[in-house]
């Protein structure tokens, strides 16, 4: 959206300068708006279409305003604090007051295969952040066994213990500032701090009555290609999975889960499969580090040969060296994923041209913002992305899809399957699939509410037993 910035200290109102002008799709922040002629700019502002933020001394004043828009014109303001003495005009009047992690776990609709694990219950935490007005933000991380350093009881010890305490009285809408109050509290930990910053970001568009992908500049479509894993372990099990999944219009992308056995049988499964599919659908294999690069090389060659479309993370994630060697080896797309956490391995990797292709995990970056920042490496560096999971519920799910639709590009689509892997959720909208794309939900924030009979039942806590008991 375009910035407009209104200082009205003359007589005139803004009824007047703007009469007739369409401010659809423009930002105004009102200076003074606690004056009468400040009330007046923003309420000819909102009624043209202009989203509009409030910048007063006090943040009572600033609800009043809002509230006064609100009955008169029946449209919302963001109201924001203006520091005395200051020039800065960021600080909305929010306050956090409250941050709550919930441990759970949802049962799968069959085994899923990786190289590392085979999960039937995936473990999950949710976190609720809400502020002195009520108003309550949603935040998940999830856990795939192996992957990561994370644990489901060490993530909601980290964020009641060390984060919590110390982030009550903050403003959500301060992404930075969060982030570097969680850095400065504890190091990595990006699983924990994601979750929160995701609450935030949620309680903060919510408060604006926008989706969050306004926070990150607006999004670039409304519908993103959704690849569907196979994950049986069985050639012939997935390619009748797939073209199950093809039939019904659900998806014709597909990432044959390999690197769990012998390397020429994997290779031969995922051929198969792309034999099988032919042209009506892509195939690419995720190695999941499993490979050493002498391995490598003789499996990629006969993946490539066998028309597979991208191989992601054939090697160790400390083998950077080898990465790029296979990189300039072979024109299959060679994707990284476990070892792109932070900025600094995004650029480390982009440096040498040691992947063609990132795959991002809100998760695995410690968030939204930061997931924007490694896109934001890549794009620089001229690799292509790719919007991986982690196997979030449909709260992770949709807090994904509008981050991954703000990205100029996303050449491979995105993993975003989860909603579909589990038997049961704890959203009680889930995400929407359509002609083999999910569709990129809706605000106010990520538009998700939680099922509170559901999250009693999948709960893995105290609370959980002492309600059962």
């Amino acid at each position: 959206m375009e910035q407009i910035t209104t200082n009205f200290g003359f007589s005139s109102t803004a009824a007047e300068v703007i009469e007739g002008v369409d401010l659809s799709g423009k930002r105004a922040t009102v200076t003074g708006g606690a004056s009468g002629i400040g009330l007046e700019t923003a309420k000819a502002l909102s009624a043209v279409g202009a989203a509009v933020t409030l910048a007063v001394r006090q943040p009572a004043a600033a609800r009043v305003v809002a509230e006064d828009i609100r009955v008169s014109t029946g449209l919302h303001v963001i109201t924001s604090v203006v520091q005395k003495n200051s020039s800065y005009r960021g600080y909305l009047a929010m306050k956090i007051t409250s941050i709550e992690a919930i441990p759970y776990t949802l049962p799968t609709v069959r085994p899923h295969k990786l190289a590392m694990a085979t999960i039937t219950d995936h473990t999950l935490v949710l976190v609720r952040i809400r502020d002195d007005e009520g108003r309550e933000g949603l935040g998940e991380a999830a856990i795939i066994p192996h992957y990561g350093a994370e644990t489901q009881h060490g993530i909601c010890q980290v964020i009641s213990e060390n984060l919590a305490p110390n982030l009550v009285g903050q403003d959500p809408m301060a992404l930075g500032a969060l982030l570097t109050r969680m850095d400065q509290l504890i190091k990595r930990n990006s699983y924990a701090k994601g979750a929160i910053e995701m609450a935030c970001v949620d309680l903060a568009a919510k408060a604006a009555g926008l989706p969050a992908d306004a926070l990150f500049g607006g999004r670039a479509r409304d519908r993103i290609p959704v690849l569907w894993v196979l994950g049986t372990g069985d050639a012939r099990k997935d390619t009748e999975e797939a073209e199950e999944k093809l039939a019904q219009g659900r998806h014709n992308l597909f990432l044959v889960k390999i690197g769990h056995g012998d390397p020429l049988a994997d290779v031969a499964r995922a051929v198969a499969v792309k034999r099988a599919l032919g042209d009506k659908a892509s195939i690419r294999v995720d190695v999941n580090q499993a490979w050493d690069e002498t391995t490598a090389t003789r499996a990629i060659a006969g993946l490539e040969a066998g028309g597979i479309d991208a191989v992601e993370q054939p090697l160790p994630g400390a083998n950077i060296e080898g990465m790029r060697r296979l990189t300039e080896r072979f024109t299959v797309t060679i994707m990284a994923d476990e070892p792109i956490e932070t900025i600094e391995d995004a650029f480390a990797f982009a440096r040498i041209s040691a992947a063609d292709a990132f795959s991002l995990k809100v998760s695995k970056h410690g968030g939204l913002t930061n997931t924007r920042k490694v896109a934001a490496i890549a794009e620089a560096a001229g690799l292509s992305l790719f919007g991986g999971t982690m196997l979030e519920s449909g709260v992770g799910t949709a807090a994904s899809a509008q981050l991954f639709a703000t990205l100029p590009t996303l050449s491979w689509g995105c993993q975003l399957f989860g909603p579909l892997l589990f038997k049961d959720d704890i959203a009680a909208n889930r995400p929407e699939y359509r002609d083999f794309d999910l569709i990129v939900p809706n605000g106010p924030g990520f538009g998700v509410v939680v099922d509170e009979d559901k999250l009693a039942f999948y709960r893995r806590d105290a609370e959980r037993r002492e309600r059962r008991s």
